[in-house]
């Protein structure tokens, strides 16, 4: 995974749980960053027909993908219900 994102050139915000406790620790004011790929898989299953796969065809199920997460942001930027 690592890997994957350095090749798209994303800064990898990677820790163990531990290492990211330790961080926090020795630097005040300093939070986690951890809980946003959390909250995004949580808001991506509320979302049935994305948690449960009933497309058949990938593109159709990468396509519902990319909608919930068009919603999402709609929704985090207070434009959409």
């Amino acid at each position: 995974m690592r890997d994957t994102v350095l090749e798209f050139g994303f800064p990898a915000h990677m820790r163990s749980r531990g290492e990211e406790a330790r961080a926090i620790a020795r630097e005040a004011g300093k939070r986690a960053r951890r809980w946003v790929g959390e909250r995004t898989h949580s808001w991506l299953n509320r979302l049935r027909r994305i948690l449960i796969r009933w497309e058949k065809k990938a593109e159709n199920d990468i396509a519902f993908l990319h909608f919930a997460c068009a919603l999402i942001a709609l929704r985090a930027a207070g434009l959409f219900g």
